[in-house]
C-alpha cells in the first residue's frame, strides 16, 4: 500500500494521477496548506521541505520508504513499476528531460503568476507582465514541442506528460483571464490538453484529494 500525502493543487495532482495509471491501491491523507497543516511535525518526518505532494510506500523493497519531490515520486513510481519511463536509452533522457523541464520552469512560474495576479491582495504589475511573459514563452515552448509529437517525450505518453497536465489546465482554468491572449493560436496545447484529459486514469486522478 502507498499512502499519499496531497492536496488540491496542480503538483497535488500529479500523483494521483501517476498511481490511477497504474491501477495501484493507495490511501489519501489532505493536507490542507490553506491551515498549514504542512508544518506538521508528522508531515515533516515525510517531506523536510513541507510541500506535497510526498508518499510513503509501505510495501517497498527493504522496508518503507518515503518519498518527497513530485518529480523523485514519479521517477520511483515509474521504475517500480516499469511504466511511463523507459528504461535505458535516448526515450528514457527525452522523458525526464521533459520531466525537469516542467519542475524547474512550468511549475514555478505559473505558480509564481498565480499568487501575483490572483491570490495577492496588492497587485503588482511589474510582477505580472513578468510572469505572463514568461507564462506565454513556457506555454509556446510546449505548442512548438506538441505540433511535432503528440506527447512531451514523442511518440509515448509519459510521467512528463502526467507532471506537466495539472499545470497546463491550471492555466486555461484558474489562471484562464490573466492568459486569455496567450491562449489563443496554441492548437497543438489544446490538443495535447483534451488527449491527456479524456484519459480516464487522469480524470479520476484530477479528482483526488476529494475534500
Amino acid at each position: 500500500m502507498i499512502t499519499v500525502y496531497t492536496w488540491t493543487t496542480p503538483n497535488g495532482r500529479k500523483i494521483p494521477i501517476m498511481l490511477e495509471e497504474l491501477g495501484w491501491q493507495y490511501e489519501v491523507k489532505p493536507v490542507n496548506i490553506g491551515k498549514d497543516e504542512q508544518f506538521a511535525p508528522d508531515f515533516l518526518a515525510v517531506s523536510p521541505n513541507n510541500k506535497i505532494p510526498a508518499i510513503v510506500d509501505h510495501e517497498a523493497l527493504g522496508g518503507p520508504i518515503s518519498i518527497f519531490e513530485s518529480g523523485a515520486i514519479l521517477t520511483y513510481l515509474a521504475e517500480k513499476s516499469g511504466q511511463f519511463l523507459a528504461p535505458s536509452g535516448a526515450a528514457r533522457y527525452k522523458t525526464l528531460e521533459w520531466l525537469h523541464w516542467q519542475i524547474a520552469n512550468l511549475g514555478p512560474m505559473l505558480g509564481q503568476l498565480g499568487f501575483f495576479a490572483i491570490r495577492s491582495k496588492e497587485k503588482s504589475q511589474l510582477a505580472i507582465d513578468r510572469f505572463v511573459t514568461e507564462a506565454d514563452r513556457l506555454l509556446g515552448i510546449m505548442e512548438r514541442r506538441l505540433a511535432a509529437e503528440p506527447y512531451l517525450a514523442g511518440k509515448d505518453y509519459t510521467i512528463a506528460d502526467i507532471a506537466s497536465y495539472p499545470w497546463a489546465f491550471a492555466a486555461t482554468t484558474f489562471h484562464k483571464e490573466v492568459l486569455v491572449e496567450v491562449l489563443k493560436d496554441k492548437p497543438a496545447l489544446h490538443g495535447w490538453l483534451e488527449r491527456v484529459g479524456n484519459r480516464p486514469a487522469v480524470a479520476r486522478g484530477m479528482q483526488v484529494p476529494k475534500v
